[in-house]
C-alpha cells in the first residue's frame, strides 16, 4: 500500500514510517525543514526506502505541492495518515487567542488542508483511506491541556463528518486515539503566552507542571505503554480489508483507554439509531 504520513520526523509518525517500511509498504514521509533540522531523519528514512517530501500543514501552498509531489513520485496514494500535531501545557485562561490559533492551525486546519488536497485523487480512483491521530483527550478532557483538548474534539467531529460524506464514495476513515506516550511530543508542548494570568489561581498555578511531572513518572514506570503500539495499530488498520476497519481505535495501557472503548461503542449505537430513524444508515457503511 502507498501511504503518506504527515509529521513523519518524530514520534508516532516516525515510528509508523519505520514499521511500514519494514513491512514493505511504500511510504511518503512528509515533514518540515527537510534540509534543516530534519535533514538527518530525512536521510535515515530515505536510506530505508521512504520518499521524503517537504510539508508544512499550516501553509496551503506547501500542502498542495507536497500532495502533488507525493502522487507523482509514488504513482498514487492509497492512504493518508494525518499525524502532525501540536500539544500544550498550562491553565486554559493563560493561552491567548494567538496561542489557540497556533494549535488549531496544526491540529484542525492543517488536517483540513491535507484532506482537501488528497481527496480529488481519492475520488478519481474511487478508493482511499484517511487515518487521523486524535487522542483520548478528543473524547474527554484533562486539566491544563485546554486548547489541545478542544482541537482534538474538533478533529473528531471533522473525521466523523468526513466519514459519512465519503463512505458512499468508497473512501474509508479511521481515528486512532492514543493515550499519553513517552515520545518527544511532550518535549515540544506550546507554553501559554500570558503566564501572568496564572497568578490569580493561587497555589493551582503550579499544578500544570506538577501534573506533567507526575504523568511522566507514571509513564516511565509503565513498560506496557510503548509508543510502538500506535504504529502497530496504524499498520493493522491499513492491512484490514476495506469495510471492516473500526472507525475509532483507542490505544492505551494507562487505564484511560478501556472506559473510552465503551463510550465509543455507545456513540456508534446512537449514530446508527439516529441515522436509521432518518433512513441514512447506509452512510455509516463504506460503499466498496
Amino acid at each position: 500500500m502507498n501511504v503518506m504520513i504527515t509529521g513523519a520526523s518524530t514520534g508516532f509518525g516516525k515510528l509508523t514510517a519505520d514499521l511500514l517500511l519494514e513491512k514493505r509498504h511504500t511510504v511518503v514521509a512528509s515533514m518540515r525543514n527537510v534540509n534543516g533540522k530534519n535533514k538527518k531523519v530525512a536521510a535515515e528514512l530515505t536510506a530505508k526506502g521512504a520518499t521524503i517530501v517537504e510539508l508544512d500543514v499550516t501553509d496551503e501552498a506547501s500542502v498542495e505541492n507536497a500532495i502533488s509531489e507525493a502522487i507523482e513520485k509514488a504513482g498514487h496514494i492509497d492512504a493518508i495518515f494525518n499525524n502532525a500535531g501540536l500539544g500544550v501545557l498550562g491553565i486554559q485562561e493563560t493561552f491567548t487567542i494567538e496561542d489557540w490559533q497556533k494549535v488549531f492551525e496544526v491540529n484542525v486546519f492543517g488536517v483540513q488542508r491535507v484532506n482537501r488536497a488528497i481527496l480529488p485523487h481519492f475520488k478519481s480512483r474511487g478508493t482511499g483511506l484517511l487515518i487521523y491521530t486524535s487522542s483520548l483527550l478528543g473524547r474527554m478532557v484533562l486539566p491544563f491541556y485546554g486548547p489541545y483538548n478542544a482541537s482534538k474534539w474538533a478533529l473528531e467531529a471533522m473525521a466523523e463528518n468526513y466519514r459519512v460524506e465519503l463512505n458512499p464514495l468508497g473512501i474509508d476513515s479511521c481515528i486512532v486515539e492514543p493515550g499519553g506516550f513517552p515520545t518527544d511530543f511532550f518535549g515540544n508542548l506550546l507554553q501559554a503566552s500570558d503566564a501572568a494570568r496564572a497568578d490569580s489561581y493561587g497555589p493551582m498555578k503550579d499544578s500544570p507542571k506538577q501534573l506533567f511531572d507526575s504523568f511522566e513518572g507514571a509513564l516511565a514506570q509503565n513498560e506496557l505503554q510503548k509508543p510502538s503500539l500506535v504504529a502497530e495499530k496504524v499498520l493493522e488498520l491499513l492491512e484490514m480489508p476495506a469495510g471492516e476497519r473500526p472507525f475509532r481505535s483507542p490505544v492505551d495501557k494507562m487505564g484511560m483507554g478501556d472506559p473510552i472503548v465503551g463510550y465509543n461503542e455507545q456513540l456508534e449505537n446512537i449514530m446508527k439509531g439516529i441515522y436509521g430513524n432518518f433512513g441514512m444508515d447506509a452512510m455509516l457503511n463504506l460503499n466498496e
